[in-house]
Parts: structure tokens; sequence; C-alpha cells
């Protein structure tokens, strides 16, 4: 399947994009205010969030599934 947002994505530009993931980001505690200038992988890997499980609620977010 084919993902609209991916690990390499940097925060900020998903949420200007997407703007529907700001509440998945804060649901799984991953800094998109002070640390959104970094790649997904990278803020995600140092807050110690599973990766898939993000990008997955990320992805039904920006396509309005959730």
């Amino acid at each position: 399947m084919s993902r609209l947002i991916t690990e390499e994505m940097v925060i900020n530009e998903v949420i200007r994009k997407y703007p529907s993931t700001i509440p998945i980001f804060n649901r799984y505690n991953v800094d998109a205010c002070c640390g959104g200038g970094f790649s997904i992988k990278k803020t995600a890997g140092e807050g110690g969030v599973e990766l898939e499980p993000l990008l997955e609620a990320l992805n039904k977010a920006a396509l309005g599934k959730n």
C-alpha cells in the first residue's frame, strides 16, 4: 500500500500539508512543536515511539479515516 506520509518526512511539513495529523502526533507524544523540524523516524525513535503504528495512524488521519 502506498502511503501519503512516510518515515522520512519532516513533521512540520506533514502538519502543514495534513493538519488532521496534529492529534495523532499528540496522542503518540511525538514532539510536533519544538522538534517538528526533524523526520518522523528520528523524532519517534528519540521518543521511544513505535514507528509503524504511528505511520498507520498518521496516514489514516491524512485520508480522513480517523
